[in-house]
């Protein structure tokens, strides 16, 4: 016995002809007959008389037609509640730390702006972490800034961002026109915590120029991070975007890297074999706005000599 068996059941019960039944359901007589026919030999009853070639349903057909248009009625409103309710893709979105505290809130209100009828879901960690995330699938797609080192993800470069040496005004390197390597030795600095992007490329600098500093502060927050510049007299390499606001309301200084090595790039990043959505692809357009600064750093700042 199928719903399709109770249709056929309740259209010939309510039209009281077959071939008025089969008329209504698109469907030839013999099939009509078949089903009422199937349905009384599943439940061992007469579910109509058939008198001088007239239809009478019986009690026992009362009673399944009672419960046979509630069976439907059930049937159809979870039909209809489940292609509404479930009909709504969850992206979920992984993102490290930094791209979390400057831009993912900005991108998740434009993907909400462009596709009402998304939902997402939103996961911050550092970058190894979002990494592991995606390879086992617990994430559609994340925006990183640290380098990704397994084959199986697609990284795509979408958003210019480099960083910059920060130091409070109070600082002895404050506003000082050059700031040279050996001018970092055995300074104090604050910095990100083993396997952040930020980390990375700091750890990197740090052994290419053969440099020794002070590690005194260790932190996964950016607001950690800058009240340890601003109150501490630490330095830190952080992201130009995350220190923005910081930098213009002159609490802090600049030190910019005339040569690059601290430009890098926010990636949107996704498993190989992903299959690519819409929402994806509105991801991915949405980012593209977001790919320059919003103002020049380097005309604030003082330049780094590498020497």
């Amino acid at each position: 016995m199928t719903i399709r068996h109770l249709r056929i059941f309740i259209a010939v019960a309510e039209n009281k002809k077959m071939s008025l039944a089969a008329k209504k359901l698109y469907i030839s007589q013999p099939t009509v007959s078949q089903a009422i026919r199937e349905l009384e030999e599943h439940y061992g009853v007469k579910l109509f008389e058939r008198l001088s070639k007239k239809l009478y349903i019986t009690e026992a057909g009362k009673y399944l037609l009672f419960q046979a248009k509630n069976l439907v009625s059930q049937y159809d409103n979870l039909e209809k509640s489940m292609k509404e309710n479930y009909k709504r893709e969850t992206l979920r979105i992984g993102a490290s730390l930094t791209v979390g505290a400057i831009l993912l809130s900005n991108v998740l209100n434009d993907l909400e702006s462009y596709n009402p009828n998304l939902d997402t879901f939103a996961y911050v960690n550092n970058t190894s972490v979002i990494e592991k995330k995606l390879l086992e699938s617990n994430l559609d797609v994340a925006i990183v800034e640290g380098k990704i080192k397994s084959h199986d993800l697609i990284s795509l470069p979408m958003i210019d961002d480099y960083l910059v040496l920060v130091c409070g005004i109070d600082h002895p390197l404050s506003n000082k026109k050059e700031v040279h390597l050996s001018d970092l030795e055995n300074q104090k600095f604050v910095v990100r915590e083993k396997g952040s992007g930020t980390r990375e490329l700091l750890d990197e600098f740090l052994k290419l120029h053969n440099l020794k500093v002070k590690i005194v502060w260790e932190a996964s927050s950016p607001d950690t991070i800058r009240h340890a510049v601003i109150n501490n007299g630490c330095l830190a390499l952080m992201p130009m975007r995350v220190m923005e606001k910081d930098i213009l309301d002159h609490k802090m200084n600049v030190i910019f890297n005339t040569t690059n090595e601290w430009n890098r790039y926010f990636s949107l990043v996704y498993h190989k074999d992903k299959n690519i959505t819409d929402s994806i692809v509105l991801l991915k357009d949405i980012l593209k706005k977001y790919k320059s600064p919003n103002f020049n750093v380097s005309e604030l700042s003082s330049k780094l000599i590498l020497e």
